[in-house]
């Protein structure tokens, strides 16, 4: 018996991302999108940027306060932006 090896349409695209590595930069544009819907108005104003790599997310911020009150909510961030992401997009956290 011969092996198939069909794939689904999905599947190929996925392979394709992670391959190309364009799945790291879909992420980081995404968790740009969401970021405001996650950590709200107050906190996104006062974040200058945000870079994703590796499952890294390293936050700029305007507000050294802020960068404290974060950091010590590091695993609970972690955790709401992999809740709004259905997947383990991020796994460290870094305040700058």
């Amino acid at each position: 018996m011969q092996k198939s090896n069909e794939q689904s349409l999905g599947e190929i695209i996925k392979q394709w991302l992670k391959q190309s590595n364009t799945e790291e930069k879909i992420v980081e544009v995404r968790i740009h999108a969401s970021w405001a819907k996650i950590m709200g108005g107050d906190i996104n104003r006062l974040t200058e940027k945000l870079v994703y790599k590796n499952k890294t997310l390293t936050v700029y911020l305007r507000s050294a306060p802020l960068r404290e009150e974060l950091s010590m909510a590091r695993t609970k961030i972690i955790k709401m932006i992999n809740i709004e992401f259905d997947s383990k997009v991020v796994e460290e956290v870094i305040f700058r």
